[in-house]
């Protein structure tokens, strides 16, 4: 089997890589590429390719990941290589819902002979994500945001009021296009666009996500107050699309409309837009997953 390694500039130097690499190469017919810009992965890709390599494995974080699906979703679907992890992120959010070995020369070994599956991807406008595309303050979660809003992105309930107080989102008033609905959304602070479970370093943001069923997960906050906490945290915990503060849905295609950009993470790159068109694409590459994977029909 013809191997391409895609390794992430910023961890191809790290010792416990360079020892995986040496220990892989000595039973793999395996080529390495190092990125130093955006757009690497895509050239490498074409290499590849024109190299008859029938294993593409990336080593890096989501940002690696998302770089690697938009690459594969420019070509024709026979075309396209399966897809193989070696996580090398700081949060690796999609690798470990994915519950893909996390250590470095285990996951070598995973990507050439663990289970395949077909799994969807998402675009969203001229963009692909695999994972999760997190809107509005959720697109804001960075290190310096304080931990209360984090874990109550996770659903995790803890200290609203703190929440709250720290951080003065103003909030977007947007609508909401599905194929069974449309909903004007006044008021909204935060949404995630879910085809995988987590987001933001662990924050399980749609337990209920599955990589493989055609769907998307859309989970929305909107604006609410202390008073509304208790049903806020109730809603969390039963959501539903008739929710007053927490909208839940599952479907194929979602169209946001709003009257200002609203600030989009897309497997935590950035992106802005006032309208955008999200549709899953079923099927549409081949991955390396455990076939006992939670996010997995």
């Amino acid at each position: 089997m013809k191997i391409t390694i895609v390794l992430n500039g910023k961890k191809a130097q790290l010792p416990e890589v360079r020892s995986a690499i040496a220990a892989f190469r000595k039973t793999e017919d395996v080529q390495i590429r190092v990125t130093y810009e955006y757009g690497d992965v895509v050239r490498f890709l074409d290499e590849a390719l024109a190299n008859g390599v029938e294993r593409f494995i990336i080593g890096g974080g989501d940002g690696s990941v998302n770089e690697a699906v938009n690459a594969l979703a420019q070509l024709p679907r026979a075309e396209r290589p399966v897809l193989a992890l070696m996580p090398l992120g700081t949060a690796n959010d999609f690798a470990r819902a994915c519950t893909i070995p996390l250590e470095c020369l285990e996951a070598l070994h995973f990507a050439v002979h663990g289970n395949i599956a077909a799994i969807d991807i998402v675009k969203a406008n001229e963009r692909h994500f695999v994972n999760m595309a997190t809107v509005g303050f959720g697109a804001q979660v960075t290190a310096q945001t304080p931990v209360e809003l984090k874990n109550f992105l996770g659903g995790g309930a803890y200290t609203l009021t703190g929440v709250l107080k720290a951080l003065d989102f103003a909030p977007y008033k947007s609508k909401i296009v599905t194929p069974q609905h449309e909903l004007d959304l006044h008021g909204i602070i935060a949404g995630a666009i879910a085809n995988g479970r987590q987001a933001g370093g662990g924050q399980v943001l749609a337990p209920r996500a599955m990589i493989n069923d055609g769907l998307l997960d859309i989970v929305s906050i909107i604006q609410f107050k202390l008073v509304d906490i208790p049903k806020v945290l109730w809603e969390i915990q039963n959501p539903s699309a008739n929710g007053q503060f927490i909208k839940y849905l599952q479907v194929p295609w979602l169209e946001c409309h709003a009257h200002d950009e609203i600030p989009v993470n897309l497997d935590g790159e950035p992106y802005h837009s006032s309208t955008i068109c999200f549709e899953v694409m079923p099927g549409a590459i081949d991955l390396v997953i455990p076939k006992d994977a939670p996010c997995l029909m």
